[in-house]
């Protein structure tokens, strides 16, 4: 039976969404998003599955139920998409409690609001979302897809901070994150993956799990999702000291070095002009700030697959994939470049063709480019959650 879901990436100011018609063929209808929420100058926009735009329209959205009310307006009433039978939302964190997607309830609501201090610039606006659909579709089922779920059966070695014992009863360890796209990578590669793999998704936000015979083992995130890899604005990991001189030589408090360490650091802080890589790309020859944030997102990536291929014992398959990894072909060089004691070595036609196999045919680890789809992952977990098949029933 074939079934609409709606799946829901709900940020601050942003409501990113995409409808699926889940039966054998899983299609997608129609994607979008609505964008500044609460600020002026608001836009939504809806494409169909061939990329052609339905809706290009700007108008001031006040609220996340305001985005929601045009959003389904113009999809369902202008368009005549079909309406959804559930809805799926990808959230951030499930704190330590939550390790696989849920029917969203109210107890469910009132622990996330719990524990919001562990993604306080995602949560909020992620629960927004929710509310939203809640008010304009009263009844409607609704599933939660945890970022932080994929981990959760890493060792517990790999989960400890070392910071006082007391505070790991309280939830303080490392959770990792990306982790619909890791699940969604480890499904499409299958036997691919036997073996000692690194998964690398590069984005806006960008991290790195370590896998072995697909199970996670070590990822590079930690209790939220600033740590690790230098990322477009985020600095990933920092020396902890850095933030005591902060507070107390310049004066910074929290809400400063907020500011500091997730909107004005990473590739935009090292380049002073973007966070964009295509951009960054593009102007390396002419500006030598461009050039270095490129290069110390290269050498940290380096690092860290380094890092992970010793918690493996040795790597089998690196994959690339988000925004970065699927198309910056000149950064995925600059990242392997030095690994080849790994048994890492790039075609460099195939890499620069962005083909599903980038390695030599003889090297000892191989190397893959694959596309992720978080939106799919969602509508999967969504559907299996709201409507479990009976006994015998097949698509």
């Amino acid at each position: 039976m074939k079934h609409h879901i709606l799946c829901i990436n709900s940020g601050s100011s942003s409501m990113k969404f995409a409808l699926y018609a889940m039966d054998a063929s899983e299609e997608l209808v129609a994607e979008g998003a609505v964008e500044r929420i609460g600020l002026p100058g608001g836009w939504l926009w809806i494409k169909d599955a061939q990329g052609r735009r339905l809706t290009d329209s700007h108008d001031d959205f006040a609220a996340h139920s305001d985005a929601v009310r045009a959003m389904f307006s113009t999809a369902m009433g202008k368009h005549g998409l079909p309406g959804p039978d559930g809805v799926g939302h990808r959230l951030v964190h499930g704190g330590p409690d939550h390790v696989r997607p849920e029917k969203v309830t109210p107890e469910l609501m009132q622990t996330l609001r719990g524990i919001i201090s562990l993604a306080p610039l995602h949560l909020p606006g992620e629960l927004k979302g929710i509310d939203a659909l809640a008010e304009h579709y009263p009844g409607i089922g609704q599933a939660a897809c945890f970022d932080t779920a994929f981990h959760c059966s890493m060792p517990e070695i790999a989960k400890w901070l070392p910071v006082v014992r007391s505070l790991r009863q309280e939830g303080i360890y490392r959770y990792g994150f990306h982790g619909l796209s890791y699940e969604f990578v480890v499904g499409a590669l299958k036997e691919a993956l036997r073996g000692k793999s690194v998964i690398a998704h590069l984005g806006n936000g960008a991290s790195m799990a370590a896998l072995l015979d697909g199970k996670p083992r070590d990822t590079t995130m930690g209790l939220t999702a600033l740590g690790g890899l230098m990322m477009g604005t985020r600095c990933g990991d920092l020396d902890p000291g850095l933030l005591l001189y902060l507070m107390d030589e310049k004066g910074y408090d929290a809400r400063q070095l907020e500011r500091l360490l997730h909107y004005r650091s990473g590739l935009l802080g090292i380049s002073g002009m973007s966070s964009d890589v295509k951009t960054l790309l593009e102007k390396m020859e002419s500006e030598p700030h461009a050039a270095q944030a490129v290069e110390l997102f290269c050498y940290i990536a380096r690092k860290h697959i380094g890092a992970l291929s010793a918690v493996l014992g040795g790597i089998d398959t690196l994959v690339f994939t988000g925004g970065i990894g699927e198309r910056a072909a000149p950064v995925r060089a600059m990242i392997c470049q030095g690994l080849e004691y790994l048994g890492i070595r790039l075609d460099p036609k195939k890499n620069e063709a962005h083909a599903e196999l980038i390695s030599v045919g003889n090297a000892p680890c191989t190397v893959r480019l694959i596309h992720t789809n978080e939106d799919l992952m969602i509508a999967r977990h969504t559907r299996a959650l709201l409507f479990p098949r009976l006994d015998g029933e097949t698509t």
